[in-house]
């Protein structure tokens, strides 16, 4: 669904209502969960207000079908279907949405390990993959993208190009002026397309009422500045 909104300047602007709905079912289903009582303490020893968890959504179908519906439509509208050749899901948690894209697009699937395995072919990506094809990896989040470049390594090697990204969320905001991972994409000719980042999280929290005014604050200042939020917070 679009809806325009007219500016102080008379310049008129469609927007989309999917952010702002992705957000909401993301944080419907828990997907995003926001501390309570305890933070939450990454492998990293960082120490976070909030946990993403895009694997949760694949247990609810209708909010299910609604995602990857829209990342279809984001591959065919924003990328172009004749632009893609192959969709590519990374290991592991991409694998979901990348398989249903590429069913509803109809177009042909390949696995990328995060390194070749140590058997067999020592082959890194499963499926076919011939060179100069253009690939589209689809991923549940995108934080700094450097993940998504190691991914890259074994495209490259077979030839390939990857051309676009597609993920569910993207670790970003366009308030803070926080873009790293589509940053680091670009850097390497990659285009990052996503359905939703903080700044919808953040309004769909504060307007449906799944966190307090407060909570926001306290995401917004570990955005800001991650390391540091556990210490200040006197939580270290």
């Amino acid at each position: 669904m679009l809806y325009a909104i007219q500016l102080e300047n008379g310049k008129v602007f469609v927007m989309s209502d999917v952010p702002q709905k992705v957000a909401q079912i993301l944080l419907q289903t828990e997907a995003i969960q926001v501390y309570k009582e305890k933070p939450f303490v990454f492998v990293s020893g960082r120490i976070s207000p909030v946990y993403i968890d895009c694997r949760k959504l694949l247990s609810f179908a209708d909010e299910r079908e609604y995602i990857v519906t829209q990342l279809a439509k984001k591959a065919e509208i924003d990328v172009g279907l004749n632009n893609i050749d192959v969709v590519a899901r990374g290991e592991t948690a991409g694998i979901p949405y990348a398989s249903f894209v590429s069913h509803l697009i109809k177009k042909p699937m390949i696995y990328i390990r995060k390194q070749p395995k140590g058997y067999g072919g020592t082959r890194q990506i499963e499926g076919n993959l011939n060179a100069g094809q253009r690939v589209l990896l689809v991923e549940d989040l995108i934080t700094d993208g450097l993940s998504k470049l190691r991914f890259n390594i074994g495209i490259r090697a077979a030839g390939a190009k990857m051309t676009h990204c597609l993920c569910v969320f993207d670790y970003a905001s366009d308030r803070l002026g926080q873009h790293e991972g589509r940053d680091n994409l670009a850097k390497n000719d990659i285009g990052l397309h996503v359905l939703a980042n903080w700044d919808d999280v953040l309004d769909a929290g504060l307007t449906k009422n799944y966190f307090s005014e407060e909570a926001n604050r306290q995401i917004i200042d570990f955005l800001k500045d991650p390391e540091n939020w556990g210490r200040k917070m006197s939580f270290v």
